[in-house]
């Protein structure tokens, strides 16, 4: 258990005694965590990179945004949908996208583009 008194400089001491190494990471971007539910994005992060014993940890701290993935899309399903709303292949697949593979919506929404 560590006093409460510890100064930085007494801590990083400690740490290197232990053979810890904490790094932060600069400049992160973006973190997406990829689970068979979803995906976790993390747009503002910090991250910390902790080394000890040769096995490296992270510590992201920040707050996600989950996204579902996205359904797989048929070549036939597309190839069905830009035909029946006269629409081209990459529309046909957004509009699947959106619709999570529901062909008959995703014509619906097509066809009220048009009208």
């Amino acid at each position: 258990m560590l006093p409460g008194n510890v100064n930085p400089r007494q801590m990083k001491a400690m740490m290197k005694k232990l053979g810890m190494n904490v790094e932060p990471i600069e400049g992160v971007q973006e973190i997406v965590i990829r689970t068979a539910k979803g995906n976790y994005v993390f747009e503002a992060a910090e991250v910390t990179a902790m080394t000890m014993q040769g096995v490296t940890t992270y510590q992201i701290v920040g707050q996600p945004r989950f996204e579902e993935p996205s359904p797989e899309i048929p070549a036939e399903d597309v190839i069905l949908v830009a035909s029946q709303a006269g629409v081209a292949q990459d529309a046909a697949k957004a509009a699947l996208v959106a619709t999570r593979g529901d062909i008959a919506e995703a014509i619906l929404r097509l066809a009220d583009k048009h009208d």
